[in-house]
């Protein structure tokens, strides 16, 4: 069996690690050739191109292949990757991300693959967006979506929403969770010499946040009330993990409300650094308004600290009120300032939370199991002759 993923561009993050493992797992498996198109991995997000080093002719990148819309590149794009197709003869094309999704897509279906799946990560529209994107791109994933055999989603929520924009049909999807290597974060610790080494001491309470530096990530929220938060907590510190084109923006902002001694900026860290960072948290914040299920709660839950998440797309799936942490409705400030402090003064409860949430993802976000999981769906659609079944 031949497969060919297809994703715009390895930057460092969620739906990449996700893809990278997905083709490096599958490579393992007997009988099956796995291999990965993408577009230039560039960004000050960073790039996991090196991820395939030991095996380079399983990656090939097309130039054309952007994030922004480009008519000519876009064209240019769709041609290469079916030419691509063509000469690979893949048995399934399974493609991720908005424009890759998209063009992998039209072009798989230009070059007769018999099998065309998609994962969705995140949604490509929502109310994060105005009314003619929304439009356009619900235009073009419906268009997509007519050629799809079977979709991926990581999160139960996507099913519902893809559904409810007419895309599919309910036969067509699968949930299978964004795996992870599970170890590095069982045993994340709480490092003091870490600690120190990001002028975090060891009685300082940390609030933690991984996320790229960008819009609708949810930095500007944590900013808003991160004063508030000081003034209760002093001791309080906030280690923002990752970059992104708005890492001067935020740092500014911590210097306009002085308190640029309470917010540590990591910058752009490999995916091995993540786990010992969260090791030094004492809980996670994700604020993201557009996001499938990050994989940063799974992450955290696994390290068995507690998190507090806006309630947003799949993170209700993993974050369960009061139970692996606090949901909080999307943009109710005082909801999530008085959540934070409520973690912060005890102790006790960020233990108790961090510990269910580790036994919630222990076993189902383990990377070895979304691997097998793939690998079971590929073998179902190639055994029904590419025809989805219930």
């Amino acid at each position: 069996m031949r497969v060919t993923h297809v994703i715009t561009r390895l930057i460092v993050g969620g739906a990449q690690e996700n893809t990278i493992a997905s083709v490096l797992g599958l490579q393992q498996k007997t009988g099956l050739q796995a291999h990965l198109i993408s577009g230039p991995p560039v960004g000050s997000e960073g790039s996991l191109a090196s991820a395939f080093a030991q095996s380079p002719q399983s990656l090939t990148i097309v130039p054309e292949l952007i994030r922004p819309i480009h008519p000519w590149k876009d064209c240019l794009a769709r041609r290469r990757l079916t030419q691509l197709f063509r000469a690979q003869r893949p048995d399934i094309v399974h493609t991720h991300s908005g424009k890759a999704g998209i063009l992998g897509r039209l072009a798989a279906f230009d070059a007769g693959v018999p099998v065309i799946v998609h994962t969705i990560h995140g949604p490509s529209f929502g109310p994060f967006q105005g009314p003619v994107a929304n439009c356009a791109f619900r235009s073009a994933e419906r268009r997509a979506g007519k050629i799809t055999t079977h979709f991926v989603v990581v999160a139960d929520a996507m099913t519902r929403q893809y559904l409810a924009a007419g895309i599919g049909q309910p036969r067509q999807y699968t949930k299978i969770l964004s795996g992870f290597p599970m170890e590095p974060f069982l045993s994340a610790s709480n490092d003091t010499a870490l600690r120190a080494r990001w002028g975090i001491a060891p009685e300082d309470i940390v609030v933690g946040k991984i996320a790229r530096l960008f819009k609708l990530k949810g930095h500007d929220d944590l900013f808003a009330i991160a004063p508030a938060l000081v003034r209760a907590c002093p001791r309080m510190k906030f280690l923002l993990v990752g970059d992104g084109p708005w890492r001067d923006r935020f740092t500014q902002c911590a210097r306009s409300l002085k308190l640029e001694n309470h917010f540590v900026f990591t910058g752009l860290v490999d995916p091995s650094e993540v786990p010992p960072l969260i090791g030094i948290m004492d809980m996670v914040t994700h604020l993201s308004l557009r996001e499938g299920l990050a994989r940063a709660l799974p992450q955290a839950l696994a390290a068995a600290r507690p998190v507090v998440a806006y309630d947003c797309d799949g993170a209700g799936e993993v974050c369960r009120d009061n139970e692996t942490g606090f949901l909080v409705r999307p943009g109710d400030l005082a909801g999530l300032t008085a959540r934070l402090l409520q973690l912060a003064g005890d102790a006790a409860l960020r233990e108790r939370l961090g510990r269910q949430g580790r036994q919630s993802v222990r076993e189902p976000f383990a990377v070895e199991r979304m691997v097998d999981h793939l690998y079971a769906l590929y073998v179902k659609l190639t055994g029904a002759g590419g025809t989805p079944s219930s």
